[in-house]
C-alpha cells in the first residue's frame, strides 16, 4: 500500500489521539505527543499536507501499521 499524500497534521493529530496519544506539550508550531505504552513522537502544525518521508518516520515512531493508520483517519 502506498502513503496518502494528502494527510494534513491537524487530521494526524486527531488520528493520534484517537489511538491514545495525549498532548504533553507545544514547542512553538510542535506538538509533542505520549501514548501510555511509552511511544513518542512530535507532529509539527502547518497549513500544508505532511511530506511522505516525514509521514512515514511518524508512522515508525508510533508503530501504526498503513492500514491501522488509514482506518484512524476516517
Amino acid at each position: 500500500m502506498k502513503l496518502p499524500s494528502d494527510v494534513r497534521p491537524q487530521n494526524l493529530l486527531k488520528a493520534l489521539k484517537r489511538n491514545g496519544y495525549l498532548e504533553v506539550n507545544k514547542v512553538g508550531s510542535h506538538i509533542h505527543l505520549h501514548h501510555p505504552d511509552c511511544h513518542r513522537t512530535q507532529v509539527a502544525i502547518h497549513p500544508k499536507p505532511i511530506a511522505k518521508g516525514t509521514l512515514k518516520a511518524i508512522l515508525n515512531q508510533t508503530e501504526f501499521n498503513l492500514e491501522e493508520f488509514k482506518k484512524l483517519l476516517k
